[in-house]
């Protein structure tokens, strides 16, 4: 491989990445910041109370979004296989 197909397959690794994180990492951010604007309002200054609603949230999302996660690894992995094998 050369240093060019190198970029490419790094690049699409961490285009892959971000899509597969970005369900649960866009819920973590929403629920941080309804738990944050509760806390303001109530002064209820508990750091306890943001980490179980966003491990619970986090949880219920990445069980929903699995199938797209793995379709998205398997996708890119065919790529990268038909690639080595110098099928593409």
């Amino acid at each position: 491989m050369t240093a060019a197909e190198v970029t490419d397959v790094m690049r699409d690794a961490i285009w892959v990445l971000i899509k597969v994180a970005r369900p649960a990492m866009a819920v973590g951010l929403a629920i941080g910041l309804i738990i944050s604007l509760i806390q303001a309002l109530t002064q209820l200054q508990e750091p306890t109370l943001t980490f179980v609603p966003k491990i619970l949230a986090i949880f219920g999302v990445l069980i929903i979004a699995m199938p797209f996660m793995i379709g998205t690894m398997v996708a890119f992995m065919e790529q990268l296989a038909q690639r080595i094998a110098g099928l593409n």
